[in-house]
């Protein structure tokens, strides 16, 4: 017997599939369409840098709010009975977790650097900290990859039929 609260149940779990689709379909866009069309368009290396660097940022930010939002979202449908969320809580977390990584580390880290090497009048891949900015670029890069695993896994797991 259905009761009167079942079908906000499902527009809760159908409002979390939207936002989280959407959420992921921005991630991969911003990762692999926009930021490689920005690099293959400009020819200024160092300003495309800056341009990509800008919209990793807003992503990152823009997915500390969501994740948390979905986070919340997924709490209360598990206090709710819909257990099938206790997985998706651990995937968010770790997409969150990336998102901090990257909104609190390495981005900041990286536009120190590239600030810094600008004040001395020098793109940062032509400074002293070019290795440095190198290698957190590259694990900005694989932590990028592993959140959009995640996003993806995710979206998988949310588009099976939950109900039995």
């Amino acid at each position: 017997m259905m009761t009167p609260e079942a079908p906000n149940y499902w527009s809760a779990q159908r409002l979390f599939i939207l936002i989280a689709g959407l959420w992921v379909g921005s991630l991969l866009s911003a990762g692999y369409l926009v930021a490689p069309a920005i690099f293959s368009t400009m020819t200024d290396r160092q300003a495309a840098g800056m341009v990509a660097g800008s919209i990793f940022r807003l992503e990152a930010y823009l997915s500390l709010i969501v994740c948390i939002g979905l986070m919340v979202l997924a709490n209360l449908l598990v206090n709710r009975g819909l257990n099938q969320f206790r997985f998706i809580r651990w995937l968010l977390l770790a997409m969150l977790f990336c998102s901090l990584a990257a909104a609190l580390i390495f981005i900041p880290w990286m536009n120190a650097l590239r600030d810094n090497a600008l004040a001395e009048g020098m793109p940062v891949m032509l400074s002293p900290s070019a290795t440095l900015f190198g290698r957190l670029h590259g694990a900005s890069s694989v932590l990028f990859l592993l959140q959009s695993i995640l996003g993806i896994y995710l979206v998988w797991r949310l588009s099976k039929n939950h109900q039995h």
